[in-house]
């Protein structure tokens, strides 16, 4: 084999190389750890939890005042 062909041959998976690292790269700081909640909007104002969940308007169906159920 030509040394030429064998250096041309290594410039390329040299160069693949590095194309991958800087798409990893890339990737990585663009997906650095956000995350999205579902919690409803503007009960961090609410006295407290029943009066926060009384305003969603998901869970209006499911409102009942006899029963109450606290996970801890």
């Amino acid at each position: 084999m030509d040394i030429a062909i064998i250096a041309a041959v290594i410039t390329a998976v040299a160069l693949v190389l590095v194309c991958l690292l800087l798409v990893m790269l890339r990737y990585l700081y663009r997906h650095k750890g956000t995350y999205h909640t579902n919690e409803a909007k503007g009960t961090e104002f609410a006295e407290s939890a029943d009066a926060a969940l009384q305003s969603d308007p998901t869970l209006q169906d499911a409102n009942d005042n006899s029963r109450k159920e606290y996970f801890i």
